[in-house]
């Protein structure tokens, strides 16, 4: 294949520290752009300058016309394809995944080529799913949201996912489920080609404490598989085991979420049972425990901040709950007092529940339900 790129504005005697180019897709996600590319900003410069010194950033693309963002905004290439040996790593910035093709053949045949001479390739969002459509994720471990690791599955089932982790490197493929993860990676990397100082320094202009590492957990746990071993198939259950995970405080109410899946309460409490084994309210109450369960061991949030963030009306009522189904209170759990027997915690219960009590599935990859 012939080289690409445009050769016009070669800036390989210009070499940054660290130096990056970005590749947008269609629908992208405007905060996984804007956040890594301020981050480097403030790396590049002592101050607030913005001047392009220790790092390099440019948007490349195919075409000259904007690119639109999943919020609406388009953003415009600053530059045609370059030489993609100038940069230390390519980040491809995804969006929405199911409103059209996301990148064209040009685009294809260019990360293709970075791939052929070990560039890294970054993939950011749903990035990751961009990289495995085109053949460069195979034999790697992939980072993909808990929100989309579903699709992944289902799309890519020979592909290794990792949904419990802000960002996963292996060798030179780097992806990050997105969001704010996005400023944890950019930090890493910056950290790595230009010093632990510059990194801290990006952060704390940010206004971020410090950066987490890429086996930090994402905050929500999954809930799209039964807790039994099998997928969910039932669309509308899916959709209410996401409404749930998404709605941990305050939780939503049987009504309100049957009216949301316009079905009538009775339909949806059937559909539900038949498709988990449990009622939508039970299966919701222990989701919302196993999340404080996590907390108490995880964060060094007090039990009344836990109690509000899965969704109880205070510590009184999160600790009488917890005592029921743990067979210990959150304060004796904290200080590391004897968990009960798990006999004594699952005698009398389904299967289902009692595999969603199952301590052992609590820490520290947070798959509950896979």
């Amino acid at each position: 294949m012939n080289a690409i790129w445009d050769r016009s504005h070669d800036h390989s005697h210009e070499r940054a520290g660290l130096s990056v180019g970005f590749i947008l897709t269609n629908n992208f996600t405007l905060t996984a752009l804007s956040t890594f590319m301020d981050a480097l900003r403030l790396a590049a410069d002592d101050g607030d300058g913005s001047r392009q010194i220790r790092c390099r950033w440019t948007i490349m693309g195919s075409s000259a016309e904007p690119v639109r963002s999943s919020c609406g905004i388009p953003v415009a290439r600053w530059e045609p394809f370059q030489d993609p040996r100038q940069f230390d790593y390519i980040v491809v910035v995804g969006g929405l995944l199911h409103a059209g093709p996301q990148l064209d053949a040009q685009s294809v045949d260019y990360l293709r080529s970075a791939a052929s001479r070990g560039v890294g390739l970054v993939g950011v969002c749903t990035g990751s799913f961009v990289l495995s459509r085109i053949g460069l994720m195979r034999g790697r471990r992939c980072c993909v949201s808990w929100y989309h690791h579903r699709d992944y599955l289902e799309e890519f089932p020979d592909h290794e996912p990792v949904a419990d982790q802000l960002y996963v490197v292996d060798r030179d493929r780097i992806t990050c489920a997105g969001g704010a993860g996005v400023a944890d990676l950019a930090a890493f990397l910056i950290e790595r080609h230009l010093g632990a100082a510059c990194a801290q320094k990006t952060m704390h202009i940010l206004l971020i404490d410090k950066a987490r590492p890429p086996g930090q957990s994402q905050p929500q746990p999954p809930t799209s598989s039964e807790p039994g071993g099998g997928a969910i198939v039932n669309d509308r259950v899916r959709r209410a085991l996401l409404l749930m995970e998404q709605n941990l405080s305050p939780p939503l109410s049987v009504e309100q979420i049957a009216r949301r899946l316009s079905v009538s309460t009775r339909q949806f409490e059937r559909l539900f049972r038949e498709a988990t084994g449990m009622n939508p309210t039970g299966f919701y109450r222990i989701l919302r425990l196993r999340y404080g369960h996590w907390l108490l061991r995880n964060s060094a949030r007090s039990v009344t901040s836990i109690a509000l963030e899965t969704g109880f009306a205070d510590c009184a009522h999160f600790s009488r709950q917890f005592r029921e189904v743990y067979g210990i209170s959150p304060s004796e759990l904290r200080r590391g007092g004897p968990p009960p027997e798990p006999a004594a915690l699952t005698e009398g219960l389904s299967a289902v529940e009692a595999l969603a009590l199952d301590r052992d599935l609590v820490p520290p990859d947070r798959r509950l339900f896979e």
